[in-house]
């Protein structure tokens, strides 16, 4: 294994956070196999521990800062 990430799908509205169910913006696939979804908050909080054992970290977090500039700049 190269520890380059697989290519995988986008995460999508439909997936959830493995912690607590919210929208999932980061994918931490396991070296091992398998994969854990997480949302920003819970992304951040063990992407450490998730580098330390291998895992290769797909993090679409800069999707939150396009949405929130979208709607800003559609309430002007």
């Amino acid at each position: 294994m190269t520890g380059a990430l697989a290519p995988t799908k986008p995460l999508t509205v439909a997936d959830r956070c493995d912690r607590c169910g919210a929208q999932a913006y980061v994918r931490a696939v396991l070296a091992g196999g398998g994969d854990l979804l997480f949302c920003a908050h819970h992304g951040r909080k063990y992407a450490e521990a998730l580098r330390a054992i291998g895992a290769d970290i797909q993090d679409e977090t800069d999707r939150l800062n396009a949405t929130a500039a979208s709607a800003t700049h559609a309430e002007r």
